[in-house]
């Protein structure tokens, strides 16, 4: 079950409650856009799930309110941010606003991040430059979770991947995965709803497969694709992490665990712009044929779709809607208990 909720009403509750444990209201605004959005495109696992983890982290010292931002490293074709245990969505905006500012100039420009947090879905930051006419790439590191193929260690992240690219169509080409076969979101959700996870995505501490999400959060997910995903996953952990001083995932203790952990999250992204090559016009052209391709390649009675297409209905059906899962209601309603604030009535669907 769910909870609607007007998205103003909603978005404007989430930076009410980063504000008053000293995150600043620029700052605030940043991370509640980014995780009602979420929950608009259907990604409940990046969506306002993540606002009292954020808050307990920052309570705690895991997470920095008012980061000290460093440029180690500024090139304006390649940079390196240190975010001072900044939330992660503000680093990420940092690193965006970065290329918008040398993208016209150097057609390339590559942001690696350290010790940052959780930047929510990176969709949301790989489409703000791909509706600008960049092809983009994005990973990150993030907290151990995951045994590499045949292993049971938890040892990798579930290194998030995402590509996009600009398009005449109706909206961006974008992938934008996980590569664990599920993420730690969603087992999370999953735990607080009650429900089993499907078969084949994670093992208990001992190895075996399991479908309990509280032995899969004290276990490991599996990558997916075997060891092709597996494999995947570790060089994205390389090149999240190796650019600059940010940590393995092994080497961090997750602010899902410990909140007063400062976990030197590492991101790395890469915009290319699509006018310093053949011009923007004719990418998005080859970009929306490509998609209209993969979406007419079925049957008389089959619905193929283009990667991003599920996540763009989604936000379109919603509208000024945002779906709240019924535990994260409750788990915003507690927070909101707790720092005296508000919070908004639902919206009849």
């Amino acid at each position: 079950m769910s909870a609607s909720f007007d998205r103003s009403a909603i978005e404007a509750f989430a930076a009410a409650a980063l504000t008053s444990v000293g995150v600043p209201d620029s700052h605030a605004a940043i991370v509640a856009e980014s995780l009602t959005v979420a929950d608009q495109r259907g990604t409940h696992s990046h969506g306002l799930l993540r606002l009292p983890l954020y808050v307990g982290a920052i309570q705690s010292g895991g997470i920095n309110a008012n980061p000290n931002f460093q440029w180690k490293t500024d090139r304006g074709t390649v940079a390196l941010l240190d975010a001072d245990a900044a939330l992660g969505q503000v680093a990420m905006h940092e690193a965006v606003e970065y290329v918008a500012r040398n993208i016209d100039t150097h057609g390339i420009v590559a942001v690696a991040v350290q010790d940052s947090t959780h930047f929510g879905a990176g969709s949301y930051w790989a489409e703000t430059l791909s509706k600008r006419g960049c092809i983009v790439l994005l990973t990150s590191s993030t907290g151990a979770s995951v045994t590499p193929y045949g292993g049971a260690e938890r040892l990798l992240g579930t290194n998030p991947f995402t590509i996009s690219a600009p398009s005449t169509a109706d909206a961006p080409l974008t992938l934008d995965i996980a590569t664990s076969r599920i993420a730690y979101g969603k087992v999370v959700a999953a735990r607080n709803e009650g429900r089993a996870i499907p078969e084949g995505m994670a093992v208990d501490r001992t190895g075996a497969p399991t479908t309990d999400p509280d032995k899969a959060l004290e276990g490991a997910l599996l990558p997916f694709g075997e060891h092709k995903g597996s494999g995947l996953s570790v060089l994205l952990e390389a090149l999240s992490v190796i650019l600059g001083g940010a940590a393995f995932a092994h080497e961090a203790v997750d602010i899902w665990d410990d909140p007063t952990s400062r976990m030197n999250t590492g991101h790395l992204l890469i915009a290319l712009d699509a006018n310093a090559f053949g011009g923007v016009d004719a990418a998005g052209a080859r970009v929306a044929h490509l998609q209209n391709r993969v979406r007419n390649s079925g049957g008389p009675n089959a619905s193929v779709l283009a990667p991003g297409d599920i996540e763009a209905a989604t936000a379109a059906r919603s509208g000024n809607l945002v779906r709240v899962d019924d535990p994260t209601v409750v788990a915003l309603e507690e927070l909101a208990r707790g720092l005296s604030l508000p919070f908004p009535a639902s919206t009849a669907a």
